[in-house]
């Protein structure tokens, strides 16, 4: 959607089969994806709502597409707060979110876990997504694997463009101290988790 050049260091499928064929293939690998979670393994009632789950998380006005839709919309405008906050929830914090409670589903979790879970995943998925904001301002392209500075040359609204880059550290950091308190009832069964959040907000690319 950003049109750019790489991914993780190689070509992005746009550019190297054509943006035809790079549109068919995230339109196969998305059907795909609901092929796979048709066959399961749990409850039948797991799977449908798990199912809906990320359907929403996708497809909806506050999920993945919806929250891509704002983030072209919003080029070239002045960012705001609200509309940042706004996209970064519905773009990659929605599937970050849903494969979170999605997973406590698919293992039986209760409706107070998936709360706890879902709490976790926004303030997990919003954190990975300031940092992706802050990598693209200070890692350079060999290092990020895609094109650094990007947003700031289509004037993407970002969390350091509202904020600054020293903020956006603080605000991570401390959406990530809110994610595990989360799961404080949890104790030790939850650093498997925590240990996935502490990598959004301390990796490098």
């Amino acid at each position: 959607m950003d049109n750019d050049d790489l991914r993780r260091g190689k070509p992005t499928c746009h550019k190297a089969f054509g943006e035809a064929i790079a549109i068919l293939a995230g339109d196969a690998l998305q059907t795909r994806a609901f092929e796979v979670l048709s066959g399961l393994d749990c409850p039948p009632a797991s799977t449908v709502q798990i199912i809906g789950l990320i359907a929403n998380a996708v497809g909806t006005v506050d999920g993945m597409i919806g929250g891509q839709v704002m983030d072209i919309e919003s080029e070239h405008a002045k960012p705001t707060p609200e509309l940042v906050e706004a996209i970064h929830r519905a773009k990659t914090g929605a599937l970050i979110r849903v494969s979170v409670v999605a997973g406590g589903v698919y293992a039986g979790a209760t409706a107070d876990d998936v709360a706890r879970l879902d709490l976790f995943g926004r303030k997990a998925g919003l954190a990975f997504q300031i940092v992706d904001d802050v990598l693209d301002m200070t890692v350079d392209s060999a290092h990020l694997g895609k094109t650094a500075g990007k947003d700031l040359a289509t004037e993407k609204a970002t969390w350091p463009a509202v904020f600054g880059i020293e903020q956006s550290q603080r605000d991570a950091a401390s959406l990530i101290e809110e994610a595990f308190a989360a799961l404080a009832p949890y104790g030790s069964r939850a650093e498997g988790l925590k240990s996935v959040a502490r990598y959004l907000v301390e990796r490098k690319n």
